[in-house]
């Protein structure tokens, strides 16, 4: 019983978009009002790296904080981060697949380990390239070329 009044509902909308579909007639408008036109339905550009600064929003901020500074002895800053800036394939690894012993940076030590945050390489290079140009870093960015040979170990 369900089937047809999905069907018929389709068939609806199907219907009432073609008829929308306008006519043959050729309009025309006058300079002024096609500028203004224009102005009006300009796309809206999309934030930088805005997937990566969602993923972030999601999974890295209670770690790392807000800022990037992340919180002493246990999670380090991404801020001006050396290992982030210098070797960029880690970080994605690193991503993906996580640091279970926790790390040394600088010579301090952070206990927490830090388990994998995403599932997809798209995923990593896009939370990477926000990192690499937020929080005050000038990091440049990532491809899913750079991230071809890191396997992404089996999840638990």
């Amino acid at each position: 019983m369900k089937k047809p009044m999905m069907y018929a509902l389709l068939l609806g909308g199907f219907i009432a978009l073609q008829s929308c579909g306008g006519s043959t007639e050729t309009k025309t408008e006058a300079p002024a009002a096609t500028a203004v036109a224009k102005t009006e339905t300009a796309p809206v550009q999309e934030e930088p790296f805005a997937a990566g600064k969602k993923i972030y929003m999601e999974k890295c901020i209670v770690c790392h904080q807000a800022n990037g500074q992340g919180i002493s002895g246990a999670f380090p800053s991404l801020a001006g981060s050396e290992f982030l800036l210098t070797n960029k394939v880690g970080a994605i690894a690193q991503t993906l697949n996580g640091a279970p012993g926790g790390s040394t940076i600088k010579g301090v030590k952070y206990s927490a380990p830090m388990p994998f945050q995403v599932d997809t390489k798209e995923d990593a290079v896009a939370v990477i390239n926000f990192v690499l140009n937020s929080f005050g870093n000038k990091g440049g960015t990532v491809t899913l070329d750079d991230a071809k040979d890191i396997v992404i170990n089996p999840r638990p």
